[in-house]
């Protein structure tokens, strides 16, 4: 019997493959990111990978890795260190279309995918006083892009095209279909 292992201490990526009905264990990978060279698809992959790498698995066992990074004008905007960088992310990204990239690496003892999916998101032009009330609630501060849509930042948006999931931390349809050829079934 196979064992799905989610290399994740992301509430919400446990939260999706909860949704979707999968039964798995949590084993963190606990390693530092860092968003160094390369374009932000190779870095997302690059990052999936690494925390895949981290996390020793057994022969029954089928791994699940991932990260999420917001890109706007080919920057990489991560999870914010303070308040004022939260608040310029956000106010970079008001009024404008930025893209969430998400990467997922999935591996046995024999063999590895990574995948990775793009979602464009289109914010609505936002003033001041709804940045600093979103950051007040302190939703921002583990998030790439210093917002999260499943919450109060899904306010900010205007159009999505793409995966919500992918935005969200894990593409879900994508997953469930990769694992599948790993022998994880629902």
């Amino acid at each position: 019997m196979l064992t799905l292992v989610l290399g994740s201490s992301s509430p919400r990526r446990k939260e999706l493959l909860e949704m979707a009905g999968y039964n798995f264990t949590v084993r963190s990978a606990g390693i530092e990111e860092k968003i160094i060279g390369g374009s932000p698809e190779e870095v997302v992959r690059r990052l999936a990978e690494e925390k895949s790498r981290a996390i020793s698995i057994r022969n029954n066992e089928v791994l699940l890795t991932a990260d999420t990074v917001v890109v706007h004008g080919q920057r990489i905007l991560g999870k914010p260190g303070d308040y004022e960088e939260a608040y310029n992310t956000l106010e970079e990204l008001s009024g404008s279309v930025h893209e969430v990239l998400t990467a997922v690496t999935i591996r046995n003892s024999e063999e590895q995918s990574t995948l990775a999916v793009s979602t464009l998101v289109k914010f609505f032009s936002l003033t001041e006083s709804e940045i600093q009330s979103y950051l007040e609630c302190k939703e921002a501060w583990d998030k790439a892009g210093s917002y999260g849509i499943q919450g109060k930042g899904g306010l900010f948006v205007e159009s999505i095209e793409g995966d919500y999931y992918s935005v969200v931390g894990l593409p879900l349809s994508r997953v469930v279909r990769e694992l599948r050829k790993f022998g994880v079934l629902l």
